[in-house]
Order: C-alpha cells, then sequence, then structure tokens
C-alpha cells in the first residue's frame, strides 16, 4: 500500500485512533505536541534518504569510496542489500506515520472534545502534514541533492538496520515470497554496465566539467571500435614508393628529397614488394660507400602485410607485438591496398600531428572566406570530415572519389553539381578513371553552385 494513501486509512479508523488518544491523554500537552513535530522530522528523515540512496550514481559512489569519503563505504553496503534497506527505511516511516494521527487525534480531544467533525478536521490537517513535509518536500530535496544526503545518513541507518534485523527478516519473508511466485529476479538488475553508447552520451554531456580535447579524444576512442585500418590507412595512389628499377639516378634523387623516413620498394609494380628501405641509414651508406643496387637490396627490411579489414584495435595491438612501425595492408587476391603505421591510428584519436608531411595541392588551405575548399578526389573521408568539421558519410566508400561515384552510378563528364548530406559538392576535374579535383561548399555558407538532383 502507497504510504500516501495511509492517511486516508486514519480516516476511517477514527473510532480506533479515539481508543488509543484516550491512552495519552495523560501525556502534557506541549509534550505530545513537540513529539508531534519531532515525529514528522524523523518520518521526514526516512523519506529523504529513500530517494536519495536511491537516486545516487553509483559509479560516483564507488569512486568516493575509492577516495575514502565520509559514509561512501557504508553507503555501498547499504545499496548492496536493497531489501534490508528499503525493509527498515518503509518500516520506519510507516511506524512514524501511525504513531503522528494518535498523538494529534488525543490532541484534538484534549483541546476540543469529542466531536466528530473536529477529529476529521484533525485527521485532514495530519494527513496534509503527513504528505507535505514528511513525503513530498523531503524527496524533492532528496532526489535533489542525493549525495549530500544519502552519505550522512547512512551512518544513522546502518545502525538501524542491525537493530531491526530480526523485523526486517520477518517482513521480506512474505515480499520474497511473493517476488519469488512471480518469477522475479531481484539480484540480476543489480550489477549496472554502461554500453558504449551510454558512456559516449555522459562524454558528451560532461559540458564544462571536461576540456573539449580530452572529450573529443574520448569520443574519437569509442570510434575506433567500429573502424578498421582501411579506414585510417594511407590509399595506394598516396604511398610514397621507390621502383627498384628505375635509373638509379632518379633512386639517388628521390632518396634526397622524400618526406618519409622509410619507403616502400617495388620492383616493376607496386604490389611486387621487395620490402621496406630506411632512407636515414641509406643516405649514411651513401656518404661512406658508394651506393649500387646490391647495397640497396641489402638495406631493405622485410615488408610486413596486415590483411584488409582487420580492425584498428588490433592492428595496433599487433604494432605492439611485432615491433613494426609499418604495415602494408592488402586485399584477398594479395594486391596493395594502402599503408597504415601506429601514427595514422593515433591520428584518428587527438588529430593530426603538426608535422605531417605537406599534403596534395589545394588541400591544406581550408575554408575561404566564402565558404569554398578545394580538394583532391583521392583524399579519405575521414581525414576531410576531421580537418573541415563536415559530416560525408563514411559507411560506404572512403576516399571523396569513391564517395561521389556511388552518389552519381558513373563517372561525370564535365563540371557536376550535387548535394550529399548537408555538403555541397562541385566535380572541377576528373578523366576516365576517376574524379581528381572537388570543390566544397561549407554547409550554411552561400554557396554559388547548384545542386544536381543526383
Amino acid at each position: 500500500m502507497d504510504r500516501l494513501t495511509i492517511p486516508l486509512c486514519y480516516i476511517l479508523a477514527i473510532p480506533s485512533l479515539r481508543h488509543t488518544a484516550r491512552r495519552v491523554e495523560q501525556i502534557p500537552l506541549w509534550a505530545q505536541i513537540g513529539a508531534v513535530f519531532v515525529l514528522l522530522l524523523c518520518s521526514g528523515f526516512f523519506s529523504i534518504s529513500e530517494t536519495a540512496m536511491m537516486a545516487l550514481n553509483r559509479h560516483r559512489l564507488k569512486y568516493l569510496a575509492g577516495k575514502g569519503a565520509f559514509g561512501a563505504r557504508t553507503t555501498q553496503g547499504l545499496l548492496a542489500r536493497p531489501d534490508q534497506l528499503l525493509g527498515v527505511v518503509l518500516i520506519g516511516n510507516n511506524l512514524l506515520n501511525t504513531i503522528i494521527p494518535v498523538l494529534t487525534t488525543s490532541i484534538a480531544l484534549r483541546t476540543f472534545g469529542r466531536d466528530n467533525l473536529v477529529l476529521s478536521i484533525a485527521t485532514g490537517i495530519v494527513a496534509f502534514l503527513i504528505i507535505v513535509f514528511a513525503e513530498i518536500t523531503p524527496k524533492i530535496v532528496g532526489a535533489t541533492y542525493p549525495e549530500k544526503i544519502a552519505l550522512p545518513a547512512s551512518v544513522v541507518i546502518a545502525p538501524l538496520m542491525r537493530i531491526l534485523k530480526p523485523v526486517v527478516w520477518f517482513v521480506n519473508l512474505f515480499s520474497n515470497t511473493i517476488l519469488l511466485a512471480l518469477h522475479i529476479n531481484t539480484k540480476g538488475g543489480r550489477d549496472q554496465r554502461l554500453s558504449t553508447e551510454e558512456l559516449r552520451a555522459i562524454v558528451l554531456e560532461s559540458g564544462s566539467f571536461m576540456p573539449t580535447k580530452h572529450r573529443s579524444i574520448l569520443l574519437n576512442l569509442f570510434d575506433l571500435e567500429n573502424i578498421s585500418v582501411d579506414d585510417v590507412m594511407i590509399p595506394r595512389r598516396r604511398i610514397e614508393s621507390l621502383d627498384f628499377d628505375a635509373p638509379f639516378e632518379d633512386i639517388l634523387r628521390q632518396l634526397e628529397t622524400c618526406y618519409h623516413n622509410k619507403l616502400i620498394v617495388y620492383q616493376g609494380d607496386i604490389d611486387r614488394v621487395l620490402g621496406v628501405l630506411h632512407v636515414r641509414k641509406t643516405l649514411a651508406a651513401l656518404h661512406n660507400q658508394e651506393l649500387t643496387r646490391e647495397t640497396l637490396r641489402e638495406l631493405l627490411t622485410d615488408p610486413y602485410f596486415v590483411p584488409s579489414g582487420t580492425p584498428v584495435f588490433q592492428q595496433l595491438q599487433y604494432f605492439q607485438e611485432t615491433r613494426q612501425r609499418t604495415a602494408l595492408v592488402v586485399n584477398e587476391y594479395g594486391e596493395l591496398e594502402g599503408l597504415v603505421t601506429p601514427e595514422d591510428i593515433l591520428e584518428e584519436l587527438i588529430g593530426e600531428f603538426t608535422t605531417s608531411i605537406p599534403r596534395s595541392a589545394g588541400t591544406r588551405t581550408g575554408w575561404t572566406e566564402s565558404g569554398e575548399c578545394i580538394v583532391a578526389g583521392s583524399m579519405p573521408l575521414r581525414e576531410l570530415n576531421r580537418w573541415l568539421h563536415i559530416t560525408l558519410p563514411t559507411n560506404g566508400p572512403k576516399t571523396l572519389n569513391g564517395l561521389i561515384l556511388e552518389t552519381l552510378e558513373e563517372i561525370p563528364e564535365g563540371d557536376v553539381c550535387l548535394q550529399i548530406g548537408d555538403v555541397q559538392l562541385e566535380v572541377l576535374q576528373s578523366d576516365d578513371q576517376a574524379v581528381r579535383t572537388v570543390k566544397l561548399f561549407k554547409p550554411h555558407a552561400r554557396a554559388t553552385a547548384k545542386p544536381s538532383n543526383a
């Protein structure tokens, strides 16, 4: 029975309250009035404690217990036994709410005599006092400040639980029997685990409590569970590689001007990878002795191949175990798809490093004042979204060229305008194989291009 309906029972039980009230008429009037207020406070304490305990954040409580906060471990112990906790709180609350009308009836009899109308009015007044001061107000306060109330209150409730343990056990014996008959498992809901989406929601709602950069890293960390090396790798067309069969003068010139410390060396076709060349060691050998093709071949290290579709987290672990810094991504036919390094994975977490090499022409100018940006069609979508702060879909093609071809379902001939999501695009340059250059228009900015029906 809900406790808010108890005052109605008091109205129906006025004759019995009269009989009980006569027994307390011998108590002084001031003591009875004081006892009513004290009992209202005690009833409010049980109500506020119950609501605060149930509204308390369990993860925050675990943190406070680890920090040794006052009452935190005691509160943990109480919440670990919710049936006993609720038993003590409800028994104490209902017992007090039963005594209060008895004292109020006694006060009414002593003050106004045996008048049924007076007794009805007194019962209504006490019902109002219980609802406002012992139920609604304490519960609102408890739900508003659960941590500040639950921890100190646990120090009082814990000894009461030990004292009333026999009574609580007897009451719970009936309630547990009913739950068992209804096949309700009360232990299954105690272990609260947060899903990835729930953790993401907590991070998004952290607001000013967490620096923007930290929040961005955590959100990117959640995204790593859903991406593979295909999403972070450098595509095949953008790999800086060295042809072993090229004229030796061209090889030396490329070694002196390359941006990377390691180069992929292939013979004839990039799918025929010979190994990975350490540029600094090669240049040192060039100064110490005459560099030949045979010497160059001896400096090569074995290539490290990984299959396409390998999860990013798993690949990061492989990098740690094998102590490799460069992995070549191959498809099911053994063809080279791209190249991935630990830095590529870390960039997904913290953004691009300031030491990144120059990209294709026009890809690092950013938005112009008119809200336009020209990029290469081979640019990866994830990198493009992160750089320009847009939301092009990444669950399909990996590059801007692939996304445009999937949308148009053909290779465009000449200038074509289209809109994907909230981003307007204009194809500036294409050939028989792919889209080479694209102009993007900043969302919500005034664009000069009109999207096509594609």
